[in-house]
């Protein structure tokens, strides 16, 4: 932006020094530095409310595009639920008279065991694993395990 070299604040701050004097120059510097602090502050609000009316501006176009889009999807949405209630009609003035059939006739019969438990896991998959699927009473596993009677 400006050309300011080191050589060129060296001439300037002598220049002032001669002229202010120096018991005045250190109050000018600090007051300087505070205006140049508030005139960035005021360049960096300014920059940043152009910045905001900007975003501002292209979220109401961008408002305005979804607004549009929506509307024409709202459009193509009620016209195809116009067609479907117009074939809907259409085929319930051409069907004939079916009686209904009582829900235990649809499908299988039911089974005779219906109320039997039935496990997620497989039969195969217990016998491999060892898991028991019947279960014993006191009795009868003392019968099952008791070693065989010999005859001798």
């Amino acid at each position: 932006m400006f050309d300011i070299g080191v050589t060129k604040l060296a001439i300037i701050g002598g220049i002032a020094l001669i002229v202010i004097g120096p018991e005045k120059l250190p109050g000018l510097t600090r007051t300087l530095g505070t205006l140049l602090g508030r005139a960035r502050r005021y360049v960096a609000d300014v920059k940043e409310e152009v910045s905001r009316s900007i975003d501002l501006e292209e979220l109401r176009k961008m408002k305005d595009t979804m607004e549009s889009a929506a509307q024409a999807v709202q459009t193509s949405v009620q016209s195809s639920a116009d067609e479907l209630q117009q074939t809907w009609t259409q085929a319930s003035s051409i069907s004939t008279e079916v009686t209904p059939q009582p829900y235990y006739s649809i499908g299988q019969p039911p089974k005779k065991r219906w109320r039997a438990k039935v496990s997620a896991t497989p039969n195969w998959y217990k016998a491999r694993a060892g898991v028991r699927t019947k279960a014993l009473s006191g009795a009868a596993r003392v019968a099952r395990f008791r070693p065989p009677k010999t005859n001798s």
